[in-house]
């Protein structure tokens, strides 16, 4: 049982720790980046959706006028981003396009943890606006979803919100998104494993659950929240 109240009418999810082991994005996603990072750029270096991200990297690592902006350059920083584990937008848009040929290709298929997908299913069945919220850019949630273990549940997801949103520990964001999908805050449930994430959640009037899964970094002060090890913890009126 939780103290989750009844009367929730939109569930949003991050991904890295709560609907995915962190051990998946670093041990998979990352790495097939890295492997592919050089031929991809060889190869799509002038489609438009590229130097748009190139645009965005300068942005992200705050490069000067003299920036050379090219292919070695787009690496050197794509590479100390991720080293970084920088959570930049032209970063996670550019690995977004080169994730799309590794889960299209079926090199990559998303982890699930176990009850994932059933809650999903359950909660829309019963009418709930289930919802993701993550660093990982909106194309590649989307991919990330229609490529999973349990099969495809993009069709089941209501929308996709990523940091052209706002930062995820800024309460600001989580306005935005209350506002998008037209629900009061408190009668939307944020999941995730980060506690300052749910802190600005619940400042912006949200409901928040913590994610204690296995590999998960442990949260400070952990037992401010109420925390969840899976989804069939999570009773809701209806579910």
């Amino acid at each position: 049982m939780n103290d989750v109240k009844t009367e929730i009418r939109s569930i949003l999810l991050d991904i890295e720790g709560t609907t995915s082991s962190i051990s998946f994005v670093y041990d998979v996603m990352f790495p097939y980046v890295r492997e592919h990072l050089t031929d991809f750029l060889a190869k799509r270096w002038a489609d438009e959706d590229v130097q748009k991200c190139v645009g965005l990297l300068r942005a992200d690592i705050g490069a000067d006028e003299d920036w050379p902006a090219d292919q070695a350059a787009v690496t050197k920083a794509v590479i100390g981003l991720m080293d970084d584990d920088v959570k930049a937008t032209g970063l996670k848009q550019l690995q977004g396009l080169i994730w799309h040929d590794g889960f299209k290709s079926g090199a990559m298929v998303a982890h699930l943890f176990d009850d994932v997908a059933d809650a999903i299913r359950r909660w829309e069945a019963a009418g709930i606006d289930v919802r993701i919220y993550s660093s990982g850019s909106i194309a590649a949630q989307k991919l990330f979803f229609e490529h999973t273990v349990a099969g495809n549940l993009l069709p089941l997801l209501k929308g996709h919100y990523d940091t052209t949103t706002g930062g995820k520990k800024e309460p600001a964001s989580y306005e935005i998104i209350a506002g998008e999908i037209g629900a009061d805050p408190d009668s939307i449930l944020f999941i995730s494993d980060v506690g300052e994430e749910l802190d600005a959640a619940a400042k912006a009037g949200m409901q928040t659950l913590l994610s204690i899964r296995p590999g998960n970094k442990p949260v400070e002060d952990n037992d401010r929240f109420t925390s969840i090890t899976d989804f069939s913890a999570v009773e809701l009126s209806g579910s």
